[in-house]
């Protein structure tokens, strides 16, 4: 190979090289690999030929040991090329001066704060030692917390500048921004796996009148109240509490209106597989007047087994315009299994002593029967008597 041939391929290695090295901004956010590390320095690898350095004290715990090693895999912001290095931070943190503040402001890199006291409308925060700022109740968390300084007070957080203003001296602060940012990606990563008939696991994260918010793991999913229990539920609270870890059935998603819909009685089992064993048809039991609707009343034999009484067979006979004019809810209520449809998951009663129209005309037909019947035969009696006495008047006549 020629010298000339030698120095062309050794400039076109050099152009290619830096074709692949990634450009990156300041306070752009990169995916690392842990390729080296020392008390000192950590090596990362971020892609496309590109190495860059942190400084391994982000690593270190308050006993001052690792909590990463080799081959593990950062979230980190790129800061500046310094040296012919790249350095890069997983968040600005102690010891961080003004200048450092203000990049972290400008690129939207997050920066280490400690929630030194509780002032009026959120908390003050320590930056970097002894810079000061503030960040309002509603931008310290996702949600609201009912004792805002037992959660918060004296606790290490990372935070997004929102403002920085007087040369630091009026820094706003938002840990609620890093929280959303986080949560998005972890919604993308569900997009991927979630799936209709899924049992996930989650966290309880607020309970309504209507039913219990989910929190996923990225995005919220809704227990309607329908499907808390198999039984009537009326207090939501008396199952669920926030904080709650629980497992629930995934059973629609709608990821255009960030709707997705949850069971959590199809985690449990369903008490009207027993029916047939427990409740057959034609026994009797007694149950509890659990509602009453314009059309009947509705009967729990057990909780999650619920029966229908229908109007037509209330009243004992005679007409009634609504159940409460003989049943009231509460109420105990002796009743006869009449039916049971274990595909629709119903069951049909009637009171115990219910007599229905059709055997009541039965035993009203049989009754008339057996009054016609005896009516004819005392009177073909009466009739044959009557002709035996006329032959005997005539036999005496003829003698």
């Amino acid at each position: 190979m020629t010298e000339a041939n030698s120095e062309s391929f050794e400039d076109l290695f050099k152009a290619e090289a830096k074709r692949t090295i990634k450009r990156l901004e300041p306070g752009q956010k990169v995916k690392a690999i842990i390729v080296g590390i020392n008390d000192d320095t950590t090596f990362l690898d971020v892609g496309g030929k590109s190495e860059g350095v942190l400084n391994s004290s982000e690593l270190k715990d308050k006993e001052g040991n690792f909590s990463h090693k080799e081959g593990d895999t950062l979230d980190v912001y790129f800061l500046q090329a310094k040296n012919s290095e790249r350095l890069f931070t997983t968040a600005i943190g102690s010891g961080s001066s003004n200048a450092h503040l203000e990049e972290a402001f400008r690129s939207r890199i997050p920066v280490e704060g400690l929630a030194k006291e509780e002032i009026k409308g959120g908390f003050e925060i320590t930056l970097g030692g002894n810079v000061r700022g503030f960040c309002p109740f509603s931008q310290m968390g996702l949600r609201r917390v009912e004792d805002a300084s037992a959660t918060y007070l004296d606790t290490k957080m990372q935070f997004i500048i929102t403002r920085f203003e007087e040369n630091g001296r009026n820094i706003v602060l938002s840990a609620r921004a890093i929280l959303e940012d986080l949560r998005e990606e972890l919604k993308e990563k569900l997009k991927e796996t979630l799936a209709e008939g899924q049992t996930i696991d989650g966290i309880v994260s607020s309970i309504r009148d209507f039913g219990a918010f989910v929190d996923l793991g990225g995005v919220d999913g809704l227990i309607p109240i329908s499907e808390i229990g198999w039984s009537r539920v009326e207090k939501i609270e008396e199952y669920f509490s926030v904080g709650q870890k629980i497992q629930a059935v995934v059973k629609s998603i709608d990821w255009e209106k960030d709707r997705i819909s949850l069971s959590y009685k199809a985690t449990l089992a369903d008490p009207f597989d027993e029916v047939p064993n427990k409740f057959p048809e034609g026994s009797t039991h007694t149950g509890t007047v659990a509602r009453l609707a314009q059309f009947g009343v509705f009967v729990t034999l057990e909780p999650g087994i619920d029966g229908l009484v229908h109007i037509s067979k209330l009243g004992d006979g005679r007409r009634i315009n609504h159940p409460r004019e003989v049943v009231e809810e509460g109420q105990n209520l002796e009743v006869k299994i009449e039916s049971i449809d274990m595909a629709e998951k119903r069951i049909s009663l009637v009171p115990a002593d219910y007599v229905s129209a059709e055997s009541e005309e039965e035993k009203e037909r049989g009754e008339y029967k057996t009054f016609v019947s005896q009516g004819k035969k005392k009177k073909s009696d009466n009739n044959l008597g009557s002709l035996g006495a006329l032959l005997k008047a005539k036999m005496a006549e003829k003698k």
